[in-house]
């Protein structure tokens, strides 16, 4: 069913709060029961809906996302909550009043910004969505910060609003869509707009976009939240050509200051992974600067060094033993050791880890390390532990 307005009657919202915690399992038994007593597109309305909510407690968290509305693009494509409120805050705190957030989706961002204090215009050209998005200002409270427009983005007029934040559609009918150009609406398009507003604005870009596609006029600024890369920002208005990667929860933020590549050096006692927003962000100089470590290999995101420095951008391990690639031999060293509970890591190599997995076929209680990668340009392996 596409329509939501039967889920938003009292019906509609009394059977949404019956199949709340329903067990996929035991969904058939329980459409059964229920269609005694409702229509039955209703109760698959319901049901759907009821698997959405239960998807999307790992973005909104289970308070929001049992009483929000979705669809099952809103849930796959929508900002995580965490990541939607630090960059409200940012706007807030530029002294953001107003936003047109474009292409909105189910609203994730407008609930941010409005939670922020921030009032919203919320657009979107699909009918669904956009009943989505003002039916989640609705369960929120937020409706009188968040007006939901049905409307393509590039018809409206936001001349009224301190700032636009605009999320182009990556997605197409073959997956995801990797030339910014491509994006609906393109991303040149998104520029402009961004561009025209007074205060500034933020452009939500796919963080593997080329650095040389980022105009000289905006900054550039990668997330992450527990360690997964979740987006780019294009920030305009703020410090043009400044790059960033920021990490939540923190946040956490590492400025680029322009640094020439590390030089590559043997291995040393500690391995440094920098977080997957830093290495999009381009700013691993900047982490092995700060850990007086260089390269493993001149094409390879790992640092080394000989002392365990504290860094918030990167996770330490301490390194036992560094071989050539030799899965007889890492299998040998491991039935020695005893080790069972094995976590391989790979940057700069073919094997796949369940693979290595298979092969060596780890037994015992205790626990290592191994990172499959090149050290000047030769396979190799270094095995440790987390420092």
């Amino acid at each position: 069913m596409n329509d939501l307005a039967p889920l938003l009657t009292p019906e509609g919202r009394a059977l949404l709060d019956e199949v709340r915690d329903t067990d996929p399992a035991q969904e058939l038994a329980v459409a059964t029961r229920l269609r005694r007593e409702h229509p039955a597109e209703l109760v698959s309305a319901a049901l759907g809906q009821a698997r959405l909510r239960q998807r999307a407690v790992a973005k909104f968290g289970a308070e929001d996302a049992g009483r929000m509305f979705f669809t099952p693009n809103g849930v796959e494509q929508s900002t995580r909550a965490s990541v939607a409120a630090y960059r409200a805050r940012r706007m807030a705190e530029a002294g953001i009043t107003s936003v047109a957030d474009l292409c909105c989706g189910i609203g994730g961002d407008a609930i941010a910004l409005a939670r922020a204090g921030i009032r919203v215009l919320a657009v979107d050209r699909d009918p669904q969505t956009a009943a989505a998005a003002r039916a989640n200002a609705d369960a929120l409270g937020l409706s009188g910060l968040v007006e939901v427009r049905e409307a393509d983005v590039t018809d409206v007029d936001t001349a009224g609003f301190d700032a636009v934040f605009v999320d182009p559609a990556r997605r197409g009918g073959r997956g995801r869509i990797f030339d910014p150009e491509a994006y609906s609406p393109p991303l040149s398009w998104a520029v402009s707009a961004a561009r025209r507003a007074p205060r500034g604005a933020a452009l939500k870009v796919a963080p593997g976009i080329p650095h040389e596609a980022v105009p000289e006029d905006a900054e550039a600024e990668w997330i992450s939240d527990g360690g997964d890369v979740k987006e780019a920002v294009l920030w305009f208005g703020t410090e043009p050509g400044a790059i960033r990667a920021t990490l939540l929860p923190g946040p956490r933020t590492l400025l680029s200051r322009g640094l020439p590549d590390p030089q590559v050096r043997p291995p040393g006692r500690y391995l440094y992974e920098p977080d997957g927003a830093v290495i999009r962000a381009h700013l691993v100089a900047e982490v092995a600067d700060e850990v007086g470590g260089g390269l493993l290999d001149a094409t390879i995101a790992y640092v080394t060094a000989d002392a365990l420095h504290p860094t918030s951008y990167a996770t330490a391990y301490e390194i036992t033993d560094h071989l050539p690639f030799n899965v007889k031999k890492l299998k040998a060293l491991l039935r020695e050791r005893q080790v069972g509970i094995l976590t391989v890591k790979k940057r700069g190599s073919a094997v796949e880890p369940e693979e290595l997995r298979k092969k060596v076929r780890p037994q015992g209680p205790h626990a290592a390390t191994v990172f499959l990668t090149r050290v000047a340009g030769a396979p190799a392996m270094l095995i440790g532990h987390p420092a």
